[in-house]
């Protein structure tokens, strides 16, 4: 007695394994992210960053500083976002947010300590 179900052609080949090209062209992207292009994007937000930083003079200018230098390098992310590379958009984007966090927690700081908004 053969196990056969109707509407099923026995032992025919499930595509777990392909055995040849694809029968519908794969759409691949042109320039894929990397971690390389990520880490590319991260390191030169980073010193971006540092630079615009180490302008400030007090609390108040370095948060500044570090919100005008991080409002340039978004915009620059989505220039790459949009007409370069992706992965060192991503990289900018990310240094940015974390080098805002660290910005917005100097403030904090500094406002807990001294019961005066550094900010103005």
């Amino acid at each position: 007695m053969t196990d056969h179900h109707p509407g099923r052609v026995p032992y025919a080949a499930s595509g777990l394994f392909p055995a040849g090209p694809p029968r519908r062209p794969t759409w691949r992207e042109p320039h894929p992210v990397t971690g390389a292009a990520v880490a590319a994007g991260g390191a030169l937000a980073a010193a971006w960053l540092v630079l615009f930083g180490l302008l400030g003079h007090d609390v108040g200018s370095y948060a500044w500083w570090t919100v005008i230098a991080g409002a340039l390098a978004w915009l620059v992310a989505f220039a790459l976002v949009r007409f370069g590379d992706r992965g060192a958009g991503a990289g900018v984007a990310i240094v940015t947010a974390g080098g805002w966090s660290i910005a917005f927690a100097v403030v904090v700081v500094r406002w807990a300590v001294s019961a005066d908004w550094p900010m103005w």
